[in-house]
């Protein structure tokens, strides 16, 4: 059934803070309203002031709202990829109902088996992903709800993150008046809005060339395989232009989108432009060649980065090629430098919505787009997902087993922030019983109960 209905989009980003209303009719997607503001309290991607960034969400949405005509109360979040990890699962429950038909109480305990796993203390599940169910040993069932059976399981992917990057963006938001919908992660967003299901099946990578860093995912038989963050992005570029030309960032944030050229093969060597240079009284001229070399050293150094990753990933392998987006994606000449600097197909995504024609809009339209176009079972697993997140007990120490890139035979490993696939972790049952001051106790100690009679 197509869905209708208002949704809202959150993208917290390091250059400006992006709000997106869009409405459904009859499952197709209608932008209503678009808000941005600059961001402040923000460096590389990662929130350092919650109150300033609290306030900047508040401008943004006064702008949304303003222009959709509508007020806001909750939004959906979207979450970098920094130290992201995935990891399989599988719960199984026995149906309980008289008429042993699925229902909905039924895919929530399998949801809450599945997430019945140690967790180091440090890390909150962001996602829990359904890849299929079975009912009575026949697999491949998308949707269980009214099948008639005795057992009920649920294979899926969970996906976890740094719980302080979590916890402040979600602080932000209820700081700004608002209430957090969904946290959606922006390389499943992104994924899911930007390539066609031919390029998720076979594979395809995704650079996202923000402000403050670089995000590249690649996608393969629909599932996310691999994400690394590169802390280097658009604002870098803007502080190699302040410090070569002694200017300040404004002056050259300025010249970066007025005469940013990021290919030296294509800059002109006669236009020339006023730069307002320290400890000139006069404005000093400079060529757009010159501009382009300072820019060309900084994105052919990230690009270089991106190849290494890509390399070692086998990535430059996938037939998909690679999408480009993101703000400083949007200057002209970087698609032909990526291609030059990473030797592969690169080509520009670009939104078709009207007014938002623009790389920078790919991910608060993604973030939209993948909220508003989830199946009903996803919905619920989501919602499931989130009222046990009881059952994802800390842990002092867990064993993991080594993190294999699915590129690739190889051990696979990042020092720095990224996603690894990590292989399915034995299944460990929470040890201490839970406190009796915790509301949800009923629930827990129904579900254990229920284990412990289907082992007896």
């Amino acid at each position: 059934m197509a869905k209708s209905g208002l949704y809202t989009g959150l993208d917290i980003g390091t250059s400006t803070i992006k709000v997106l209303v869009a409405e459904y009719v009859s499952g197709e997607m209608n932008i209503i309203g678009v808000g941005n503001a600059k961001s402040d309290g923000l460096k590389n991607g990662t929130i350092v002031d919650i109150e300033k960034v609290a306030q900047a969400i508040r401008k943004a949405v006064n702008a949304a709202e303003e222009r959709a005509g509508i007020q806001i109360t909750g939004l959906n979040v979207a979450v970098p990829a920094n130290r992201l990890e995935v990891d399989a699962c599988q719960g199984m429950v026995t149906i309980n109902s008289e008429s042993k038909e699925v229902v909905e109480s039924d895919i929530s305990q399998v949801v809450a088996s599945a997430l019945m796993r140690g967790m180091m203390p440090e890390r909150e599940i962001i996602a829990v992903e359904p890849k299929e169910f079975t009912v009575d040993g026949f697999s491949g069932i998308s949707d269980p709800r009214g099948m008639f059976g005795v057992r009920l399981e649920m294979k899926g992917l969970v996906y976890t993150g740094p719980k302080t990057l979590v916890h402040n963006i979600r602080r932000a938001v209820e700081r700004a008046g608002l209430k957090v919908d969904n946290i959606v992660i922006a390389p499943l967003a992104l994924a899911h809005h930007v390539l066609n299901e031919g390029e998720r099946e076979f594979g395809t990578v995704v650079i996202d060339l923000g402000a403050g860093q670089t995000t590249v995912i690649a996608v393969r038989d629909q599932e996310l395989q691999f994400a690394h963050i590169i802390p280097e992005g658009g604002d870098y570029i803007t502080k190699d232009i302040s410090t070569v030309l002694n200017t300040s960032l404004d002056q050259a944030n300025n010249l970066k989108l007025n005469y940013g050229e990021a290919s030296t093969e294509r800059a002109s060597k006669e236009e020339k432009f006023p730069v307002d240079v320290v400890g000139h009284t006069e404005p000093v001229e400079i060529t757009e060649f010159y501009l382009s070399q300072v820019i060309e050293a900084r994105l052919t150094q990230i690009f270089s980065r991106v190849r290494q990753d890509l390399e070692r990933s086998r990535g430059l392998e996938l037939p998909g090629g690679i999408v480009l987006l993101g703000g400083a994606a949007a200057m002209p000449g970087v698609t032909e430098l990526a291609t030059k600097i990473i030797g592969a197909n690169v080509r520009l995504y670009v939104p078709n919505e009207m007014g938002l024609r623009n790389p920078t809009f790919a991910q608060v339209i993604s973030v939209v787009d993948y909220v508003g176009s989830r199946s009903d079972i996803e919905v619920l697993v989501t919602e499931a997902a989130a009222g046990n997140a009881i059952f994802s007990e800390p842990i002092t120490e867990t064993y993991r087993e080594p993190a294999v890139a699915t590129f690739t035979d190889n051990v696979y490993t990042q020092a720095t922030d990224e996603m690894t696939y990590v292989a399915p972790t034995p299944q460990v049952q929470p040890n201490a019983p839970v406190q009796d001051t915790d509301p949800k106790e009923g629930l827990v100690d129904k579900v254990r109960n229920m284990f412990g009679s289907m082992f007896d």
